[in-house]
C-alpha cells in the first residue's frame, strides 16, 4: 500500500476512533459511512503495516503499535491545526468552535451568562455548551475546557485554579419559624435537611467556629438530591434546612427568600478550577475563552482567590 495513504484525514478518523472507543460513533459524529470509517482505518493499517486496533462486536482499543501512533498522531494534527491558524488574519483566527463543559447549577445561573457575552465580543466563534455533574474525559468526549468543582485527579490536563467556592448553612423564612431559631450547631441535631447525594460525606456537618473550633453535627433528613438546582427549590420549599453554594442562593440571601443560619460559623470552601486539553491551549479561540470564562467568575458572589 502506498504511503501517501497516510493522510490528515486517515489520522483524524484514527484518532478520533481511539478517543470515543467506537467506529459507529465515530461515524454519526463525523457524518461519514462507516463504511468510510473502517476503509480509512484499513487503508492506514495496511499502509503502516502494523494493526491499530484490536476489534470487538462491541468496543475497540489500541494495541501496543496503536498506542504510540495516537500520541504522535495528537501532536502531528494540532500542530497543523496551530500552523493553519496562525497563517489566517486576526478574525478568522478568532473563528471556530470551543466545547465547554460545566457543573449544572453553576453552569446555569452564572457560565450561561458569561458565555452570552463571549460570544458578543467574539461573533466568529460558536460554543456548544454541556452541563453535567459527572467527571467527564476531556480527550474522549471532545471537550476544550471543564469546569469543575472540588478535588481534582486529572493530571494529564492543564489545570487552571479559579479559587475556592464558599458555602453556608441556609433555610426559607418559613422553614425556620416552623422550626424555631437556630442559635448553635446543637441546635441543627434534630433538624430535617437537604441532602446532596453522591457527595462524600454528606451525613455530617462540619461547623468552624470564629474562634477556630470544629463543631461536628450529624446532618439527616427524607430528601436527597442529586442537583444543586433541586436543593436550591428544595430550601425555596421550605424541606429543610442545608449547605449551599453562595453563588447558588445570593440572590435568594438579598430578596429575603432565603436565610442565613449561624452566619459566626463557617463550612469548608470548595476549589473551582478549570481544566484545558493540552492539545487545544494554543488555539486562540481557546485561549481567548479561557481567560474570558477565567475573569468572570472571580466575580461570581461568593468565589474568593
Amino acid at each position: 500500500m502506498e504511503q501517501s495513504l497516510i493522510s490528515l484525514e486517515r489520522m483524524r478518523t484514527f484518532v478520533r476512533i481511539a478517543e470515543r472507543g467506537n467506529l459507529a460513533a465515530v461515524s454519526r459524529e463525523t457524518g461519514a459511512g462507516q463504511s468510510t470509517v473502517t476503509r480509512h482505518l484499513r487503508e492506514l493499517e495496511e499502509a503502516l503495516g502494523v494493526s491499530l486496533l484490536t476489534r470487538t462486536t462491541r468496543r475497540t482499543a489500541l494495541t501496543d503499535e496503536g498506542t504510540r501512533y495516537y500520541a504522535q498522531c495528537v501532536q502531528i494534527l494540532s500542530l497543523v491545526e496551530q500552523a493553519s491558524q496562525e497563517m489566517r488574519d486576526t478574525r478568522q483566527a478568532t473563528a471556530g468552535t470551543v466545547r465547554i463543559s460545566c457543573t449544572g447549577a453553576l453552569g446555569v445561573l452564572h457560565v450561561s451568562r458569561l458565555i452570552y457575552a463571549f460570544q458578543d465580543e467574539n461573533r466568529g466563534i460558536r460554543v456548544e455548551f454541556g452541563l453535567t455533574d459527572e467527571r467527564i474525559d476531556l480527550v474522549r468526549d471532545g471537550v476544550d475546557i471543564a469546569i469543575r468543582l472540588g478535588p481534582l485527579s486529572d493530571c494529564a490536563m492543564k489545570l487552571r485554579s479559579l479559587g475556592e467556592s464558599q458555602r453556608m448553612l441556609v433555610a426559607s423564612p418559613e422553614w425556620l419559624r416552623r422550626n424555631g431559631p437556630v442559635r448553635s450547631p446543637e441546635d441543627l441535631r434534630q433538624l430535617e435537611g437537604v441532602r446532596m447525594s453522591r457527595v462524600h460525606g454528606s451525613d455530617q456537618l462540619v461547623l468552624r467556629s470564629a474562634k477556630g473550633r470544629n463543631h461536628v453535627v450529624p446532618f439527616h433528613g427524607r430528601l436527597i438530591v442529586d442537583h444543586g438546582l433541586a436543593a436550591r427549590d428544595a430550601f425555596l420549599a421550605g424541606r429543610g434546612y442545608g449547605p449551599a453554594h453562595r453563588w447558588l442562593v445570593e440572590d435568594c440571601l438579598r430578596d429575603g427568600r432565603l436565610e442565613h443560619i449561624l452566619p459566626d460559623y463557617t463550612l469548608s470552601p470548595v476549589p473551582l478550577s478549570m481544566l484545558i486539553a493540552p492539545e487545544r491551549t494554543n488555539l486562540t479561540r481557546v485561549r481567548l475563552c479561557v481567560d474570558f470564562l477565567a475573569e468572570g467568575l472571580r466575580q461570581v458572589p461568593g468565589i474568593s482567590r
